[in-house]
C-alpha cells in the first residue's frame, strides 16, 4: 500500500509540473519531492531525481541521469548529463554544470562553466570562470573542510588540484596538470609542472 501511495504521489507531482509547462521527456522516469519548486520554460530529460529543498528558476535544462538535492538553480542554467548537485549549492544565472561533475556546498557564479569530470566542494566561484576537465578542489585535510575561492574571469586548466584553503584572484590562469597550494595573484599564470624527460630509441621490455 505504501508503494502505491508513493507511485500516486509521483504521478500527481509529474502531472502538476506538466500542467504548468515543464517539458519532460519520459516523465515516468523523473522523480520529484513534494517541496520542489520549478519556474517557466524548464526542460527535464529522462532519469532525473530531484530531492528535497530544490528550487529551479526559468529556462533551465536538466539532462539525463542527474541528481539534485537542497540547492538553488537560477535562470538559464544547464545541468548534466550525469551531474550530482549536492546540498548547499547555488548555480547562478547562465552557469553550466556538465557531465560527471559533482558540486557540493558551493556557489558557481554568473556564466561560469564546469563542463566535465570535476569535483567542486566548499567553494566560491565568481563570474565567467572556466574550470577544465579533471579539476579537483581538495577541500578536506582529514580533520576539517577548507574553502577554495576562485574570483572572476579565472581559467583553470585541466587535471588541476586546488589544495584548500586557497584563493585564485581575478583574471588568473592555472596551467593544466598543476597542484596549487598557494594563493594566486590577479592576472597571473600559476604553473606547477616537472620537466618532460624523453629517452631516444627506447626499447620496451619484451615478454
Amino acid at each position: 500500500m505504501k508503494q502505491l501511495n508513493l507511485q500516486k504521489l509521483q504521478n500527481d507531482l509529474r502531472n502538476k509540473f506538466l500542467k504548468v509547462g515543464v517539458k519532460m521527456i519520459g516523465p515516468e522516469t523523473i522523480f520529484f519531492s513534494i517541496d520542489t519548486k520549478i519556474g517557466k520554460n524548464v526542460i527535464i530529460e529522462p532519469y532525473v531525481v530531484i530531492g528535497q529543498k530544490v528550487r529551479i528558476g526559468n529556462n533551465v535544462t536538466i539532462k539525463s541521469f542527474s541528481h539534485l538535492e537542497n540547492c538553488k538553480i537560477e535562470n538559464k542554467v544547464d545541468i548534466g548529463p550525469y551531474a550530482r548537485i549536492r546540498p548547499g549549492v547555488v548555480l547562478k544565472s547562465g552557469s553550466k554544470i556538465g557531465n560527471f561533475v559533482e558540486i557540493k556546498k558551493s556557489t558557481l557564479g554568473i556564466n561560469s562553466k564546469v563542463n566535465h569530470l570535476t569535483y567542486i566542494g566548499d567553494s566560491e566561484i565568481g563570474k565567467s570562470v572556466n574550470i577544465g576537465a579533471g579539476t579537483i578542489t581538495c577541500n578536506y585535510d582529514g580533520v576539517k573542510k577548507n574553502k577554495t575561492k576562485i574570483k572572476d574571469n579565472v581559467f583553470i586548466g585541466s587535471n588541476s588540484s586546488l589544495v584548500a584553503p586557497v584563493t585564485i584572484e581575478k583574471n588568473s590562469t592555472v596551467g593544466a596538470g598543476s597542484v596549487i597550494t598557494k594563493n594566486v595573484k590577479k592576472k597571473s599564470l600559476a604553473l606547477t609542472r616537472s620537466l618532460q624527460t624523453e629517452i631516444k630509441n627506447y626499447k620496451r621490455k619484451s615478454k
